[in-house]
């Protein structure tokens, strides 16, 4: 390889090669202003990472256009035509450097926003899950609530019919009027027997409801025993008893009211053995 001389054919002096290191740092000056601009973009640690890279190229580039040893004899050795050439590939490498760590910048700085704003949107897709998932649960909820009340309710209603007495029926013959005229004179206070009752009026009307008696001294007097147990008009309606009919021919309301006048005159439908 030829050795670089100044033009007489003398090698250069160190004067000349301080030169060309400050022609180089002034072009590595000038690159890095071009960059300034897209430096400022980028985050501060990328910017840190660019200075880095400028610097650490001026100072390569200076090492090794600077004598190993100090001597001017080695660099005049080493320098020549070769030696610029060199000089501006390394400008042009460290230029390429820094544009590639630009590029890697932005890159990162893009995939960063594209990562941030996907995590927002997950963040809210999450947001409107969760949301419908708690309107669900919170939907779910009223309407256990509305069932469990309207159960407790029919429930209550259940409760209300079984507390309910049934009404209670008799038959139609001479034992269920016994007997219902017993349940109402239970209610009022009135004493008597199945027996005494069924006894009476046995006697009285053979069982029968719609007899009446027209031949003894009432119905001479023109009010004539009437019923079961044959009770004249004025002793039915003197002890007639609340709850029941005002016909006198009725079965339960002719054995309520002879009931209550014998109580009231004999003690109970028990002590009569006869006419009364």
């Amino acid at each position: 390889m030829p050795k670089y001389t100044n033009g007489s054919g003398h090698r250069p002096t160190l004067a000349k090669l301080t030169e060309l290191t400050e022609q180089t740092r002034t072009k590595l000056t000038h690159t890095g202003q071009k960059l300034n601009t897209t430096r400022q973009k980028l985050a501060k640690k990328h910017q840190l990472g660019i200075a880095g890279v400028a610097g650490l190229g001026a100072a390569a580039l200076a090492l090794s256009l600077v004598p190993g040893d100090g001597s001017e004899a080695s660099t005049t050795e080493s320098v020549s035509a070769s030696s610029v050439a060199f000089s501006s590939r390394q400008v042009e490498d460290v230029q390429g450097g820094v544009e590639k760590q630009l590029n890697d910048a932005l890159t990162q700085a893009k995939a960063a926003a594209e990562k941030k704003k996907a995590d927002a949107e997950a963040a809210a897709k999450k947001a409107a899950v969760d949301a419908k998932a708690k309107a669900a649960a919170e939907a779910a909820k009223q309407q256990a609530e509305q069932a469990r009340k309207a159960k407790e309710a029919a429930s209550r209603s259940a409760q209300r019919a079984a507390a309910k007495p049934v009404a209670k029926t008799y038959p139609n013959n001479l034992d269920g009027w016994i007997r219902e005229s017993l349940d109402v004179m239970k209610k009022q206070g009135i004493p008597g027997s199945y027996d005494g009752i069924k006894r009476n009026i046995l006697r009285e009307s053979s069982g029968d409801p719609k007899a009446i008696n027209n031949w003894d001294i009432n119905a001479i007097n023109g009010v004539p025993s009437k019923g079961l147990l044959q009770v004249i008009p004025p002793t039915f309606q003197a002890y007639h008893v609340a709850g029941t009919s005002w016909n006198i021919y009725d079965p339960v309301a002719n054995i309520t009211a002879a009931c209550n006048y014998a109580a009231d005159r004999y003690g109970t439908m028990d002590n009569v053995n006869g006419a009364y």
